[in-house]
């Protein structure tokens, strides 16, 4: 099963980059009211009952690391510099996709754990192209960018999430943001920039998942990356064989 990619241009995920963290824990356990005790019936008169002298406290919030954003003023990277050439890997989910499609000459491949994804990676491993197959055609590209969409406003807010857009047409859906690493991927809080697109087969149906990152200063050149890669796609899959 294989289909090329329409172009879909001024929009360019979904993840990370991909790609999670949910939020809302502990929601109503301060509020809640304790009916583990039983009401009496006996109403006691005000002048009886003892008042404590201790004063209320309020629990102090646990601050939230705000990790905020710091610039990295690498030099972009530039449309006019990239090269591409076309390269054909394998990933493995459900089902075993040969995926071919079009990367920058310079940018070394890199497979992935879970193998469903594989990743190029450009030579300061501060760009990347990640390119995710191997599952059912289940769902039109506009179904996936609203359930990325979803996942990027449940992130914390110490990772400063901006949805810059969202398009949609019925071969393809481009969601582009801005965001900061979690710690555990990043010592330093980074702008980074995300562009992902989903690219649907010739049922309608998402075929492959395609995500480039990189700084803000490089939002052109990942644009230009992911048209390259999205146009020129194509999946070809058999039935994994039992290991």
């Amino acid at each position: 099963m294989a289909r090329r990619g329409t172009a879909l241009l001024a929009s360019g995920l979904v993840a990370m980059i991909a790609v999670g963290g949910a939020g809302g824990y502990g929601v109503g356990w301060l509020t809640a009211l304790d009916r583990s005790v039983p009401a009496t019936g006996n109403a006691m008169p005000l002048g009886q009952i003892a008042l404590s002298a201790t004063p209320t406290t309020t629990p102090t919030p646990v601050p939230v690391d705000p990790r905020n954003p710091i610039p990295d003023n690498s030099k972009p990277l530039r449309v006019d510099e990239l090269s591409y050439e076309s390269q054909t890997f394998t990933v493995k989910g459900t089902l075993e996709s040969k995926i071919t499609l079009d990367v920058p000459d310079d940018w070394s491949y890199s497979a992935q754990y879970p193998p469903n994804n594989a990743r190029f990676n450009e030579r300061t491993i501060k760009r990347w192209l990640r390119i995710e197959g191997g599952f059912p055609l289940t769902r039109p590209p506009s179904a996936s960018m609203a359930v990325k969409a979803a996942q990027l406003r449940k992130l914390p807010k110490s990772q400063h999430v901006s949805i810059i857009s969202q398009v949609a047409d019925s071969q393809t859906a481009t969601i582009i943001y801005k965001y900061v690493p979690g710690p555990e991927l990043s010592a330093n809080p980074i702008m980074r920039y995300g562009i992902v697109r989903w690219v649907a087969a010739d049922n309608g149906d998402v075929m492959v998942e395609l995500a480039v990152t990189g700084l803000p200063q490089d939002a052109a050149a990942l644009q230009d990356v992911m048209d390259h890669a999205s146009e020129s796609v194509v999946r070809e899959d058999t039935t994994p064989t039992p290991s």
